[in-house]
């Protein structure tokens, strides 16, 4: 058996999700209790108000840390990847796992990352929306008629016949016209604060590739497959670049899952709360079993279900 880990991105967010790891376990208490940031974490997770957990320079924190906290109890029972990756946000907690980056400095780096994101998009009228049922190449070819007009492109590709298009909000309307047109099931306007993923995030990644330049990267003990490639690290990059770029570049995230496939995955655990990646495997690597944690119930329940396998 060969487990990859998957680590839930923002739009999964949930006021109370981390807390019933925090009540049972001493390793997910030290996460909560741990985290020194400039505000209180473990209250904005389990009472938020939504609005405050919703703003993407507070979800991010949040997320690694309920992602920190399931990775290390599920360590406790001897459960550990030997791949891992994540859907955009979901990358840094990738990293955690694999030890590239520290508790703290994964913390830092992702509140960095959400204040560096929404100064980025201030101003710019953006949208995002998922496309459902069409060919990719066709998704393609119809940002590259309408960016004639403005800015848009593929930001997500998320599994098969599913992904994501982002950029400025008029553009975005044509293109997502043009797909209905184009056979595409339904077009669905995304709740997000700005057209991630794509160039107009440019200014985030040049202030992320600044700040990566004093923090300390440790060498992987496990693979991580990377969002902007689809692949482990290459010779001739660094982490640091890829991160910086993954902020304004498309996610491929279902050519990530054939990836980690191929490398003889067979057994897939979404870490984070939502079973979005979960749903998106199910599409991507059939032959793949999937399991999710989140929670004490889903922990049984996966510590359960790895013993039959």
């Amino acid at each position: 058996m060969k487990i990859g880990f998957l680590y839930a991105g923002q739009g999964s967010q949930v006021v109370g999700m981390g807390k019933s790891l925090y009540d049972n376990f001493q390793s997910a208490r030290e996460v909560f209790d741990g985290a020194k940031l400039d505000f209180d974490l473990r209250s904005v997770c389990f009472d938020g108000p939504a609005e405050k957990l919703n703003q993407t320079s507070y979800t991010q924190p949040c997320m690694v840390a309920v992602a920190a906290a399931a990775t290390n109890v599920l360590a406790e029972y001897g459960v550990k990847p030997d791949i891992a990756a994540g859907l955009s946000l979901g990358e840094y907690s990738a990293l955690y796992a694999s030890g590239v980056l520290g508790f703290q400095e994964v913390l830092k780096a992702v509140r960095f990352r959400g204040l560096a994101m929404e100064e980025a998009v201030k101003g710019i009228k953006g949208k995002m929306a998922a496309v459902i049922g069409l060919a990719r190449e066709e998704l393609v070819e119809i940002c590259a008629r309408v960016s004639e007009n403005g800015v848009v492109e593929i930001a997500n590709y998320n599994c098969p016949g599913q992904m994501v298009i982002g950029g400025e909000a008029d553009a975005v309307d044509m293109a997502a016209q043009l797909a209905l047109e184009k056979g595409a099931k339904r077009v669905l306007p995304l709740n997000v604060s700005g057209p991630f993923h794509t160039s107009l995030l440019e200014p985030a990644s040049k202030k992320l590739a600044r700040y990566f330049e004093d923090v300390e990267f440790n060498t992987s003990e496990i693979p991580v497959v990377f969002n902007a490639t689809a692949d482990f690290l290459r010779e001739n990059q660094t982490i640091p670049q890829l991160l910086a770029r993954q902020v304004m570049s498309p996610v491929y995230f279902e050519d990530s899952l054939r990836k980690m496939e191929r490398e003889g995955v067979d057994v897939m655990i979404e870490i984070g709360p939502g079973r979005v990646l979960s749903g998106f495997v199910r599409k991507t690597c059939k032959a793949v079993k999937v399991l999710a944690v989140e929670d004490l119930e889903s922990l049984e329940s996966a510590l359960k279900a790895l013993k039959d396998f």
